[in-house]
């Protein structure tokens, strides 16, 4: 088991050097200058002379690669004075002249644009995607699930046919077309009836009484961020039911004359969990980033709100501190997924 979770942590940091690298190059071609951005269109010269250095943007690509590098790895050579030793909270292992080895955390470095630490921007946007992701899976999951049984059972069945519809148009609706719509029609010609508007987050803030919890924003882009996951849910779910229903211990538990709930719930549904858990494991990461779209439709103050805010603004460290939390949500979630399975189906072991 440890060893398995070794090699699984091996490669995910290779997945995620190779993250690095392909954005840092992608974000290096695409057009707008990070300090224009910062000063405006009508800076002098000097001045975005002073901001590009001040950002290390007056250095080749090369050494802004792997100064950026060194900034994130654990192990770094950093200057050994105050300034520094403020500034990334490192612990010292091996003095210099100048130099010194040192063991930190990834430093993400500081927002062009608003100066704050990159580590604090995500400490207050990831807690909202976060919440936003995990009820539109709880959501998907919860109905995609109970579709997907009620669709086997009733095979052939209108039940089964309009599960297999709603499924096949939450599939093909794209999620900034379906969150247009929802947010539309339930949001605007709705909102006297369900009391939900078409954008706010979280959190709105009331002059008296501060930041209020206001659960009803959560509830459309939820809705918009779930379809699709639920879709998929529904015809997985259907489909290892259908497979396992036709075993032979099922057709044995039937002959015992135990009741169709004990057989759909007890015996059928755990075994069939399998697709279902995969699915489930890997929407939620996805929807970490597929909210991006789905935050900006709404309003919503999460990450990928913020990102698409940075990367408009060409501010290359948010943007590069976003995908990193993404990429390394991912890569935990499919160490963990590997270890559930191996718990739940004692015929896969982990090699």
């Amino acid at each position: 088991m440890i060893a398995y979770a070794l090699k699984k942590l091996l490669y995910g940091i290779l997945v995620m050097a190779g993250i690095i690298l392909v954005v840092f190059v992608l974000f290096n071609i695409l057009p707008g200058d990070p300090a224009r951005m910062t000063m405006g269109q009508r800076a002098d010269v000097q001045s975005l002379e002073a901001v590009r250095k001040e950002f290390g943007l007056d250095k080749s690509r090369p050494e802004q690669f792997l100064l950026y590098v060194n900034d994130l790895s654990p192990l770094s050579i950093l200057d050994n004075d105050a300034a520094a030793a403020k500034k990334y909270r490192y612990v010292k292992l091996i003095n210099f002249t100048n130099k010194a080895l040192v063991l930190k955390w990834p430093y993400l470095r500081s927002s062009y644009q608003t100066k704050r630490d990159v580590r604090d921007i995500l400490g207050e946007t990831v807690p909202n995607t976060f919440i936003l992701a995990l009820t539109a899976m709880i959501f998907a999951t919860i109905i995609g699930v109970f579709l997907g049984v009620l669709s086997a059972v009733y095979k052939d069945s209108w039940i089964d046919k309009s599960a297999n519809a709603f499924a096949i148009m939450g599939i093909s609706a794209p999620s900034f077309f379906a969150g247009i719509i929802i947010a539309w029609l339930f949001g605007f010609v709705l909102s006297d009836y369900t009391g939900l508007k078409m954008s706010g987050s979280l959190y709105s803030y009331d002059p008296f009484n501060g930041e209020i919890l206001t659960l009803r924003n959560l509830w459309l882009p939820m809705v918009t961020l779930g379809l699709r996951p639920l879709a998929i849910i529904v015809q997985l779910t259907r489909s290892a039911m259908l497979d396992v229903l036709a075993q032979d211990y099922i057709r044995t538990a039937r002959a015992k004359g135990l009741d169709s709930k004990t057989i759909i719930y007890k015996h059928a549904l755990k075994n069939a969990l399998n697709p279902v858990i995969t699915a489930i494991s890997g929407w939620f990461a996805s929807l970490l980033a597929g909210s991006f779209f789905v935050e900006y439709i709404f309003g919503y103050n999460g990450l990928g709100r913020t990102t698409v805010a940075a990367l408009e603004m060409s501010d290359f460290p948010v943007v590069m501190g976003s995908i990193l939390f993404i990429a390394l949500v991912f890569v935990v979630i499919n160490i963990l997924v590997d270890v559930l399975y191996a718990y739940i189906d004692p015929r896969i072991k982990l090699a």
